[in-house]
């Protein structure tokens, strides 16, 4: 779904439309509300990296400072003054880190010399991530088990490919499968599971504004998805 909006006015000068805007606003909200991904990949424009993360802070500074002045808020204020610089440095280097690959974590395998041959399960791993319609938290807990074909990977590297996926604007379901198709990469094996058990600020803060609903998204490759293999993983996961 693509939705197209004049953004400017009748006499050329920024503005919107009225009719235009709550045709567009309609459609932008249902697509939000929906939770409607457009694809596996993050949407990325091509020149998304020709700025450097400085660059990028300075500009988000700029224009987070006309959204607060918007708002009418008081930029004089000691508590708000810092604000612009502290939201600026917090999407490019902290919450959002996760959209530069060069943020991606160096993952190294090793041989499974134990000859460990039933599955390995890290559950319980902390996950926190932005909406992608709303920029709002998603919290939540990822769970992720693989059958070794001949390596292994260090326990907390797992932590960091889920945190390095989830510190982008996110859909759940595309997170779920980005950490799934990460694993059988780096670990050259399709059996993969990744279960994700999370909460989403943009249900329990705004629209119907529940606050007790949870979202489950599962993505199961390979032998997982033998029916005895998945209830044994599930089973683990009730322990």
């Amino acid at each position: 779904m693509k939705v197209e909006v004049n953004a400017r006015g009748m006499n050329g000068k920024n503005g919107f439309h009225t009719n235009g805007l709550s045709k567009a606003s309609n459609g932008f909200d249902s697509l939000g509300d929906n939770h409607v991904a457009t694809s596996i990949e993050t949407p990325l424009r091509p020149d998304a990296f020709i700025k450097s993360d400085e660059e990028k802070m300075a500009i988000i500074e700029d224009r987070f400072r006309d959204i607060m002045e918007v708002m009418g808020l008081d930029l004089t204020d000691d508590s708000l003054v810092g604000t612009p610089h502290r939201v600026a440095k917090m999407f490019v280097q902290e919450i959002f880190y996760g959209l530069n690959p060069e943020n991606k974590p160096k993952v190294s395998v090793f041989d499974n010399k134990f000859k460990y041959g039933e599955m390995l399960v890290e559950k319980n791993i902390n996950m926190n991530s932005f909406c992608e319609h709303h920029f709002l938290p998603i919290v939540g807990k990822a769970h992720v088990a693989y059958i070794s074909s001949g390596e292994v990977i260090g326990l907390s590297k797992i932590n960091r490919i889920v945190d390095y996926f989830a510190r982008r604007p996110q859909v759940q379901e595309r997170l779920t499968v980005q950490i799934a198709n990460e694993l059988k990469t780096v670990l050259k094996t399709d059996d993969v599971a990744v279960v994700i058990d999370a909460k989403h600020m943009c249900v329990s803060c705004r629209g119907i504004q529940d606050e007790s609903s949870t979202t489950l998204t599962a993505e199961y490759s390979g032998k997982f998805k033998q029916k005895v293999v998945r209830e044994e993983f599930l089973k683990y996961l009730s322990l």
